[in-house]
């Protein structure tokens, strides 16, 4: 496991890569690991303006930058927590070494949550990309200043609490259940509006309809810039350069939640054609076209390849049925 993302409360979001080759010569290609693949098909799971749709499309542009791909297309296919993409995946693209997609922490809460007949486990595990803390912010005219203040409103009436964030079920709901458990009150009685698009969630608090949301920095970045939101803490192990606002963990709430992004495949493949995915993700994880782009998102390099990300994910599974049965979100 990458050595900046230990236990329990670690959530990462995720994006789906795909390689959709048009013919021979392109599978040929990947199969044999050359340098430069075809056209490659980019599957984000969710609806514009979201990090899975921001990851999907920062790898297209990192794949055609680095000469790995002669060309990409990404594709979205939002819904239900990325799990309408993911059986798409699963059951329309077996064996297809040219299908990737993105993914992360937010559908294995999503798979668990809603109960999908379609689970990780029929994937093929390619590698996890990206790490990012979640913010919990509030508009700029918003009363709550600290917070603190956000707990005592929480402590006060939970249910008079509503946060915005994305699936149901998925890093941002996990987060805000915890939450309003280490802040004394009842997580089941948490009032969660989920949006299928970090676009749509990050709108409707903007426009002062939840009293908070929550989602990972970069999605409210360029708002807070603006001057449009203000972030009350950071539920990752540090503080955002240049924000003025603590981890929960400073403001005395003992809970931590960093999401992250990966990259899976169909099932259904060789070992070569796997092997083929994980050095081509790999070679443009380590192309300064993707470093750069992590600079510019702010988001955490946590590259891990293959077979130690399968174990990653398999454990983190085991985790996150843990955390959602500690806050009510799915029961025994």
């Amino acid at each position: 496991m990458h050595p900046r993302i230990p236990a329990l409360r670690r959530l990462v979001l995720s994006a789906a890569f795909g390689l959709a080759a048009t013919g021979a010569l392109a599978q040929a290609a990947l199969a044999q690991g050359a340098a430069q693949v075809g056209d490659l098909k980019i599957i984000a799971p969710a609806a514009p303006g979201g990090g899975w749709d921001q990851t999907a499309r920062s790898m297209q542009q990192a794949l055609v930058t680095a000469g790995l791909a002669r060309s990409v297309q990404v594709v979205n296919v939002p819904g239900a927590g990325g799990t309408i993409g993911l059986s798409q995946l699963v059951n329309a693209n077996k064996g297809d070494a040219g299908v990737l997609m993105v993914n992360g922490y937010v559908m294995v809460g999503a798979i668990l949550t809603n109960k999908a007949p379609v689970g990780l486990d029929s994937v093929t595990p390619i590698a996890r990309l990206t790490a990012e803390t979640e913010a919990i912010a509030v508009p700029a005219a918003s009363p709550l200043k600290t917070i603190a203040d956000l707990v005592a409103a929480i402590k006060a009436n939970p249910a008079k609490v509503t946060f915005a964030g994305g699936s149901a079920g998925g890093t941002d709901h996990i987060a805000a259940a915890l939450l309003v458990q280490a802040s004394g009150a009842d997580p089941t009685k948490i009032n969660y509006i989920p949006f299928s698009g970090g676009g749509e969630a990050l709108a409707a608090v903007i426009g002062g309809k939840v009293t908070a949301g929550i989602s990972g920095f970069g999605e409210f970045e360029g708002q807070v810039k603006a001057g449009k939101l203000r972030v009350l803490a950071f539920t990752g192990p540090a503080r955002v350069p240049g924000v003025d606002a603590p981890t929960l963990k400073e403001a005395g709430i003992p809970m931590e939640v960093v999401n992250w992004r990966s990259v899976v495949a169909p099932p259904g493949l060789s070992a070569e054609q796997t092997k083929a995915l994980v050095d081509l993700v790999e070679k443009m994880a380590q192309s300064p076209a993707w470093q750069e782009i992590l600079k510019q998102k702010g988001w955490e390099d946590a590259f891990l390849p293959g077979a130690a990300f399968a174990a990653f994910l398999k454990s983190d599974i085991a985790r996150t049925r843990e955390v959602l049965l500690s806050v009510g979100l799915i029961k025994p």
